[in-house]
């Protein structure tokens, strides 16, 4: 595992694995999924996965739109079980009313798949926390998460527990804004291929890269809606969000 603060020069692919968009059934989000496609496409992002709350976004016409201007997009969803967040990569279908344990999560666990710890140490209800060790066979990656700031980083004892149980860390953004995409992201050694970014992830031949948040009060209540927001319960998909 390596984490850098700014760019690295070798060419490897430009991923962001967890993002949210408008299309999401939970979280009120302004932009599409296609505008934030065409935003990866300014930042010259190589694959990304829709990540959205139960439920899988991504069809032909998404996929062709995509690959259009040079990203792979790879088929990914945030599921809820049991209270806790997972991230479910690669995977074709999602019936969330088979699976009411975190165990049960194994059935989507394989060679082409990959279930991710979304900001697992992070103080909130859906976080795995303390659940995480118990766990850990179920887990093919953990996440670093790029709401920290200088000094306070919930993602440094996910740092430890990826050490710990060499499990390969993933930068991403989890973004809810475009002002947040592209602050932390991954650079995967793989061909351009959904396969084999699964693979080289599974490989630990990822690269974060990240910066801290300024500390502000608009950053500090981005953090606390994020964080309250499992509780309030689902958006109201009527107000424009």
């Amino acid at each position: 595992m390596k984490i850098d603060q700014g760019m690295n020069s070798a060419r490897k692919l430009k991923a962001d694995l967890h993002l949210h968009t408008q299309e999401d059934p939970k979280d009120k989000i302004k932009y599409t999924a296609k505008q934030l496609i065409d935003e990866a496409w300014r930042q010259k992002f190589d694959v990304l996965a829709i990540t959205n709350h139960n439920m899988i976004l991504y069809d032909d016409y998404l996929k062709k739109y995509a690959l259009d201007k040079g990203i792979v997009l790879i088929p990914g969803i945030e599921v809820k079980v049991e209270g806790k967040h997972i991230i479910l990569l690669n995977v074709n279908e999602w019936r969330e009313k088979e699976i009411n344990t975190l165990e049960e999560l194994r059935c989507h666990k394989g060679e082409g798949s990959l279930i991710m710890a979304p900001h697992p140490y992070f103080p909130t209800l859906t976080s795995l926390g303390k659940k995480l060790d118990h766990y850990i066979h179920i887990l093919d990656a953990l996440e670093y998460t790029h709401f920290y700031f200088r000094g306070i980083n919930f993602n440094r004892k996910a740092e430890r527990k990826a050490e710990q149980y060499n499990l390969p860390l993933i930068g991403v953004s989890d973004a809810h804004l475009l002002s947040q995409f592209g602050s932390t992201y991954s650079l995967i050694d793989a061909e351009k291929t959904p396969q084999a970014v699964i693979r080289a992830i599974k490989e630990n031949k990822v690269e974060i890269i990240t910066r801290p948040l300024k500390l502000s009060w608009g950053n500090i209540i981005l953090g606390l809606k994020h964080t309250i927001s499992p509780v309030l319960g689902p958006r109201d998909n009527s107000s424009g969000g």
